[in-house]
């Protein structure tokens, strides 16, 4: 009675996750906070915290010393057969966990082996969201899918997708997992037809139905992450021309240097000077690459890695959105049979409702580990980047001055030959 009371409230406007006694305005940073009504993007957006502690001192979604569950993705190698070439990684996974038979586990996967498992944990858990993976596939031409870089970056981002499954209170504990982490050959493709008739089922059910509206605090959600992926599309398209530029001016500047050294050749007098000249632009080549090079292998990859985050976050959203609109449209159908057999809410009724809490709870949560995640890779990568920028300009700057000492020596020098 008491849920055919909260299905009853659901149709004519009051959600049962939203009662006066217990509403609460979810941040765009997860953190709760009492609001009359949703903020705007602008100030959801600039209230992005850098810094790891929340207001209480503590993060609830931090990673603590209590995890019995790691794994580690490295050691790539390159196959060649008469059919195809691909790269495999050695999966390491060391557990205390009873579900599983041994303590560690190596084996090797490549990457279509981590495409099922997200797959997989995505068609199983549809309410939880489901870390993204580096993209398959690569424009010919523009990146060698087996050069070592290529590689290493798709290695460390395939580590970072393994560890924040790993790390999930749910999703850690899927049988997929433990099969993708365990098991020497994978079953592919058992139970994907089941799962691709429920979720047909579902898009049926829901598809002839148009949600009346989400909950304020999924609304707000919705126009964050639109903002942010505006904000980051920006800072890459950005980081892309800056990298052009210093591509263009690194050429230029080893050609500076040479002409340098070849004067240095032809000018006995000035051999010193000019020697030294060439080793300080050779110097300035040397930071600029390390610094080109940190760009593309750590500040890019972080950005594309929250673009798709985005994305999949979206996907949730996306699903929260259809499972509304089910049980929206099996209470109204409900309420208009009860308006004339006078017959009590169906059972499928309040089970639909129940699917929406559960979906909008564990939503919330994995939005608040996704916000907690975000805060310290953010910090991570800008104290990096400033970082790398300091130590670029430091070498930048002793190079310089060495050659003022040098050419100060110098002079020193031929002022006491001219005197003697």
């Amino acid at each position: 009675q008491q849920k055919s009371e909260k299905s009853r409230n659901y149709y004519v406007g009051v959600s049962p996750l939203s009662s006066p006694s217990t509403q609460e305005a979810w941040l765009a940073n997860g953190t709760p906070g009492e609001m009359s009504s949703p903020a705007s993007t602008s100030s959801l957006f600039n209230r992005l915290q850098l810094d790891d502690d929340l207001e209480d001192g503590r993060d609830p979604f931090a990673i603590t010393d209590t995890r019995d569950l790691f794994v580690t993705v490295d050691d790539p190698k390159k196959h060649v057969s008469t059919m195809e070439t691909y790269i495999t990684y050695r999966v390491s996974t060391k557990t205390t966990r009873i579900e599983f038979d041994l303590p560690q586990y190596s084996i090797r996967r490549r990457y279509q082996d981590f495409d099922w498992l997200r797959i997989k944990l995505e068609d199983s858990q549809p309410t939880h969201l489901v870390p993204p993976l580096p993209e398959k596939f690569v424009m010919k031409g523009v990146v060698d899918r087996f050069s070592e870089d290529f590689v290493e970056t798709r290695m460390k981002a395939l580590d970072k997708f393994l560890k924040r499954v790993a790390d999930h209170p749910v999703l850690s504990f899927n049988p997929h997992l433990n099969a993708f982490l365990t098991a020497k050959d994978l079953n592919k493709r058992q139970g994907l037809a089941l799962l691709t008739k429920v979720g047909e089922s579902v898009k049926h059910v829901a598809g002839g139905y148009k949600l009346r509206a989400r909950p304020a605090e999924f609304s707000a959600m919705g126009e964050y992450l639109e903002t942010f992926s505006q904000k980051l599309g920006n800072i890459d398209r950005i980081a892309q021309r800056i990298l052009k530029e210093q591509s263009e001016y690194l050429t230029e500047l080893r050609e500076y240097g040479t002409v340098y050294s070849s004067w240095a050749e032809c000018e006995e007098e000035l051999q010193r000077p000019l020697e030294g000249t060439a080793g300080c632009v050779a110097t300035c080549c040397r930071a600029l690459e390390d610094q080109s090079e940190s760009m593309n292998q750590d500040f890019l990859p972080v950005l594309r890695e929250y673009v798709l985050y985005i994305e999949s976050m979206k996907n949730v959203l996306r699903k929260r959105d259809q499972t509304q609109a089910e049980y929206e449209g099996r209470l109204e159908a409900a309420v208009l049979r009860r308006q004339e057999e006078r017959t009590p809410i169906p059972a499928e009724v309040e089970k639909c409702q129940d699917k929406v809490e559960c979906f909008n709870a564990d939503l919330k949560a994995d939005w608040e580990r996704w916000q907690s995640n975000k805060r310290h890779d953010f910090k991570q990568l800008l104290t990096g980047m400033a970082d790398k920028n300091v130590s670029y300009y430091e070498k930048c700057q002793a190079a310089w001055e060495s050659l003022i000492t040098l050419l100060q020596d110098r002079q020193t020098e031929d002022k006491s030959n001219e005197t003697n």
